[in-house]
């Protein structure tokens, strides 16, 4: 009984796993749901059945990922931590999670391609996002309170400087090795760039900086 009623769960996750490839790999005008069913063990009417077609498919696979990369961000507990050791704790989080989920960096591109009118009408999505600016927000504020962070800095500028070169260097990976002959998958490439933006993001938040 107990293994019947997990049936739907289970089934239900492989599908998102396997839409999450398809569309990280096709996008979404490419993606088929005949090719999602064939990545897992159910048909394209279960498919149907679960998210009702192809776009909604796709919205819920928008809703895990991001919601993937913000329950790292609240797993981190940063009200505990110092200003600037919640801060770079902040940057490596956000930069490693970059580099582990490509397939996040791609599906963000493919939604900017469709101008997110799929994330504008996820509700969900905006909220728990929304959270982001007012954490950063928070954590600038208490900064500046205690002197180790200069005044007037935008939540939103600081976001998009961190998340920005870790976004840039895994969406476009490819080009950059073909460019310049550098791998950035690679360890020693990738401590160094992560080491980077750690440095450049306490300068920029420090008094003077």
């Amino acid at each position: 009984m107990e293994k019947r009623s997990r049936a739907p769960e289970q089934t239900r996750r492989a599908i998102i796993d396997a839409a999450i490839a398809e569309f990280a790999d096709k996008g979404l005008s490419g993606a088929r749901v005949d090719e999602i069913a064939a990545r897992t063990a159910t048909t394209k009417r279960m498919i149907y059945y679960y998210f009702g077609g192809k776009e909604q498919l796709y919205a819920t696979v928008l809703e895990e990922l991001y919601g993937g990369i913000r329950d790292a961000e609240r797993a981190l507990d940063l009200d505990r931590l110092a200003p600037m050791a919640a801060l770079k704790r902040l940057v490596e989080t956000t930069f490693d999670y970059h580099a582990a989920h490509p397939e996040f960096v791609r599906l963000v591109a493919v939604e900017n391609i469709h101008s997110a009118r799929h994330l504008a009408l996820l509700p969900n999505i905006i909220a728990r996002n929304a959270s982001v600016l007012a954490g950063l927000q928070s954590l600038l504020d208490r900064g500046v309170a205690e002197g180790v962070f200069r005044p007037g800095i935008a939540a939103l500028d600081l976001h998009m400087l961190i998340s920005g070169h870790s976004f840039h260097r895994v969406s476009n990976r490819h080009t950059l090795a073909a460019l310049f002959g550098e791998d950035l998958t690679q360890g020693p490439v990738a401590a160094r760039q992560r080491g980077m933006l750690v440095e450049v993001v306490a300068r920029y938040v420090s008094p003077g900086g």
